[in-house]
């Protein structure tokens, strides 16, 4: 039924918040092409998959602030991938807390969105 999933993000700065993606956690430049005088549509996918993250300028939404995405990043290993980001210089709310189907935590990027990081099963058990 779909051929991919695109979430969009509000952020400040959209080539800060690409530097953030593609340095601190590895995500690719899919697509980025202009979009309007003042910013660029640029499309980020991570290891080839079909979800495309996509930093929006929060200048061009101006109810940015009542929507905010909730979006959880799944791992093998909360605690190694915890400390793989950290060392990257990704910012947490604290260290991964085990919860009753996995370890999660919490981190943000430079403009504040916040995202979970799991290791809860990705197909039942």
């Amino acid at each position: 039924m779909f051929n991919a999933i695109k979430v969009c993000i509000y952020v400040d700065d959209i080539q800060r918040s690409v530097d953030f993606y593609t340095q601190k956690l590895g995500f690719e430049i899919a697509v980025a092409h202009p979009m309007g005088p003042a910013a660029k549509w640029t499309e980020l996918v991570y290891n080839h998959g079909q979800l495309r993250l996509i930093p929006y300028p929060k200048s061009m939404m101006p109810d940015w602030k009542e929507r905010k995405p909730s979006i959880v990043f799944s791992c093998a290993n909360v605690g190694e991938t915890y400390d793989e980001l950290r060392k990257r210089g990704v910012g947490f709310k604290g260290p991964p807390e085990k919860m009753g189907w996995g370890n999660f935590a919490h981190f943000a990027d430079p403009d504040g969105n916040e995202f979970g990081l799991s290791d809860a099963p990705l197909t039942p058990e």
